[in-house]
């Protein structure tokens, strides 16, 4: 078994993975969750392979990319937000200087700072325009530059979601192009399913920073019920409708 540091380690030895780590986990949960679930619905209603893997790869790469699209979007307009405040704080420093200065005066009194220490701090911090907006981007916005390219974070997302979205159709397909003598084509996947929710639950606990065993046991729940509905909604619609 690996430890806390080592673990952290061996993830920080692959970079980009390890910044978009929580783009990963969330997309291959969502990935996961929904494909399985159409899959479960698909073998409630007893539908062939074939229908299951059109079903399932419509739903994997249109329900990716619309995850991958809602991710970039959240990220670019918090790097506009951050963007516009930015441009207002260098015009009231500009045009509103004495009011900016008392604001970082306030500021840092309150931070404990008196008397010429704080003049002194006041001073240097107004010497600099770039280094006076950052301060008071932190310090009075409370808000921090994006650190994230929204378009990496959008790519992390779809990739998860498609690599590990996959394994619940990865049965079907092979059912569909060599045609197994296995009947058990659910009951397969759902092993190979039930791997890709431990491994993405083990990783939801780094990110999260909370247990393994519940990362896992969450991620395994979550999947377990969403497979639970759609078996039976699909069930229901199977006899319904086909008869």
């Amino acid at each position: 078994m690996y430890t806390e540091a080592e673990l952290h380690q061996n993830f920080k030895s692959f970079p980009l993975f390890h910044k978009y780590i929580q783009e990963f986990v969330y997309g291959g949960i969502d990935g996961s969750v929904t494909t399985f679930a159409v899959v479960a619905g698909a073998a409630g209603a007893e539908l062939q392979s074939s229908i299951v893997v059109i079903l399932g790869f419509t739903n994997l790469f249109a329900d990716g990319f619309a995850m991958s699209v809602g991710n970039y979007l959240s990220q670019k307009s918090i790097g506009d937000n951050f963007e516009k405040h930015k441009k207002r704080e260098y015009w009231e420093i500009e045009n509103l200087r004495e009011k900016e200065v008392e604001e970082i005066r306030d500021i840092y009194s309150k931070k404990g700072f008196q008397g010429k220490l704080l003049e002194d701090v006041v001073s240097v911090i107004t010497s600099d325009k770039d280094r006076w907006v950052d301060v008071m981007m932190k310090e009075e916005l409370e808000i921090m530059p994006e650190q994230k390219s929204p378009f990496k974070s959008g790519l992390m997302t779809f990739c998860s979601f498609v690599s590990v979205g996959l394994l619940p159709l990865i049965v079907y397909v092979v059912d569909f192009l060599f045609e197994l003598s296995n009947s058990n084509l659910f009951l397969n996947a759902s092993v190979l399913t039930s791997l890709g929710f431990i491994g993405i639950g083990f990783m939801k606990s780094y990110v999260t920073q909370t247990s393994h065993v519940k990362g896992i046991f969450e991620t395994l729940l979550l999947g377990t019920l969403a497979a639970i509905v759609a078996y039976y909604v699909g069930d229901v619609l199977g006899k319904i409708i086909i008869g």
